[in-house]
């Protein structure tokens, strides 16, 4: 049994990357034991097949390159059951490109001007927020300069 269970994982992983979390829920929901499925995940991390750390690498990157913010990527990560430390250290790491990343996704959508109206503005605003920028960055990016 643990050697289809591990084949199982294996073609997850194949596929691409997953937490411990999402391929333990995906097993259970083929019908393996959870006591076994424990033993084969912790296994298959051992050997370096699992990573919720290079999890963690590649999903920052594909949702920030869609122009996603720290917010937003957090409260993804742990719903996909990542630790908190692991997240907070990895987005941390990156805070530098935030800002560029904000801008570039409001001129994106809106174009380079900065709006005057206060309908438009708040328009981006949500749009922003939408996307998981923090209001102080938002506030910074749309007042004028």
């Amino acid at each position: 049994m643990p050697l289809t269970i591990r084949n199982s994982a294996l073609n997850l992983l194949a596929n691409r990357e997953h937490t411990k979390f999402e391929l333990q829920c995906k097993l259970v929901a083929k019908g393996f034991e959870a006591r076994e499925i424990a033993i084969v995940v912790q296994e298959l991390e051992k050997q370096g097949l699992q990573s919720d750390k290079r999890f963690v690498e590649s999903y920052v990157a594909m949702r920030s390159k869609r122009g996603f913010g720290p917010i937003r990527i957090r409260a993804e990560l742990c719903e996909r059951g990542v630790d908190q430390e692991l997240i907070e250290q990895f987005l941390s790491d990156r805070k530098s490109i935030w800002v560029e990343l904000a801008e570039n996704t409001r001129s994106k959508k809106f174009g380079r001007e900065i709006p005057g109206d206060l309908r438009e503005q708040a328009k981006q605003m949500r749009y922003l927020y939408y996307k998981g920028f923090d209001s102080d960055l938002i506030r910074k990016l749309l007042s004028n300069r």
